[in-house]
């Protein structure tokens, strides 16, 4: 038993998050507008078309979902999915850039096409990010993807959708690999220091991006060789144990 308190003791300044955020009721942070996402490749983007005029109607419905088959359910599904050359073909206007530029963006240059053209006067154009997916591993309680919709999540909601770290988890050296154009980089984020976690390039999710949450060293991995041999060694001492109880019971016992 002391073996395995030894081995599995935690200091509680490991355990908590955020330390120092109490700070921030006297010193604000002022909150950094990044957080809108770049459409990349593989996206599918939902994008809808309005407009008052009557006589372009044959071409555009008065809100119409571009890239959708009919039915409001299999406009949902489908979408315009952004190619790997980072293009959408969006009908009638054909292929447009879409990577690289925010909903706001290619809304803009969606409407302006629609003027330029002469296709509608007065467009009203939105474009809506079909969710996005970040994959959530290591020591928390439900590991898996997490499907997010809209474009905004920060690290702290996506853990807490897994269910939080277990106990084993380390708080103040969770990675994070994101899929940056066409390179792969890795960041780690420190949960128990409000400053490193708010200032995170990360705190702020991407899509695709993953998040392993490491065992803590001092508890050890489950199935490994050492926490094996504790468990064995545990169940051994409570025999054993045991087993002086009984004999030790039996003497008093015969000496009374």
């Amino acid at each position: 038993m002391i073996l395995v308190g030894l081995v599995s003791c935690v200091p509680s300044k490991k355990m908590i998050y955020l330390q120092g955020a109490d700070e921030l009721a006297e010193n604000p942070q002022t909150i950094a507008q990044n957080y809108e996402l770049k459409i990349v490749p593989d996206d599918q983007l939902l994008i809808t078309v309005s407009s008052k005029d009557g006589e372009l109607l044959e071409l555009f419905a008065n809100s119409e979902t571009l890239g959708s088959s009919g039915s409001s359910s299999i406009q949902e599904a489908i979408g315009l999915r952004v190619d790997k050359q980072g293009q959408i073909d969006v009908p009638i206007l054909g292929k447009m850039q879409a990577a690289g530029l925010t909903r706001g963006e290619l809304a803009d240059n969606i409407k302006a096409r629609l003027i330029a053209d002469q296709y509608l006067k007065d467009p009203v154009v939105t474009v809506q990010l079909k969710a996005f997916k970040v994959s959530i591993m290591g020591e928390v309680n439900s590991p898996g993807v997490q499907t997010i919709s809209g474009d905004r999540v920060t690290i702290l909601e996506a853990l807490s959708m897994a269910g939080d770290l277990t106990p084993s988890g380390k708080r103040d050296n969770v990675l994070v690999i994101r899929e940056d154009g066409d390179q792969r980089v890795s960041y780690v984020v420190d949960l128990t220091s409000s400053e490193k976690v708010l200032t995170s390039p990360c705190y702020y999710l991407k899509q695709n991006d993953v998040i392993y949450v490491q065992p803590n060293k001092s508890i050890g991995v489950k199935g490994s060789a050492t926490m094996s041999f504790i468990s064995a060694s545990s169940s051994i001492l409570s025999v054993i144990a045991s087993v002086l109880s009984i004999v030790s019971m039996i003497i008093v016992l015969k000496d009374k």
